[in-house]
């Protein structure tokens, strides 16, 4: 069976000095997977610094967050956003977590594509949806369910 592929334009950005942040194409791969329309995208990876302002200028919160989502409206030729990771939160989060880096990478890309289509996890119903398709879209992707709990 041909799975349809949505048009996918986007550009990676690389500010951050972290190690082992995956390469571009990796990035591509796990946008595309969780793709349902077409879609521009810019994805910036970051450091503390940056992601701590921008989570304060555009939430209000004063310390750097996993991810950042920006939606816009629909424009001609789809939708378009930006998504921002900040690499350090990330690698912080896989380490204490647990998890595989590339697989909290692929998650963390994963949940700000779902955001940019529309998905949120607002109160409990859209949670479980959200994470339920997460984790579909990671097991696809042969990597473990997000949500499991590690003994």
């Amino acid at each position: 069976m041909m799975v349809e592929k949505h048009a996918l334009s986007m550009a990676v950005q690389y500010a951050s000095s972290a190690a082992d942040i995956p390469p571009r194409w990796q990035f591509r791969r796990w946008v595309q997977k969780a793709l349902q329309q077409p879609l521009g995208l810019t994805l910036r990876l970051v450091d503390e610094e940056e992601g701590r302002e921008l989570n304060l200028a555009y939430r209000g919160k004063d310390y750097a967050t996993n991810v950042l989502t920006f939606v816009y409206d629909d424009l001609p030729g789809g939708l378009q956003g930006d998504v921002v990771i900040c690499a350090p939160v990330v690698m912080r989060e896989a380490a204490e977590q647990g998890k595989s880096l590339r697989a909290h990478y692929a998650h963390m890309t994963l949940h700000a594509a779902l955001h940019l289509q529309g998905y949120d996890h607002e109160n409990e119903a859209e949670a479980a949806e959200m994470e339920a398709l997460e984790t579909q879209l990671m097991l696809e992707l042969h990597l473990p369910d997000p949500y499991q709990m590690l003994a």
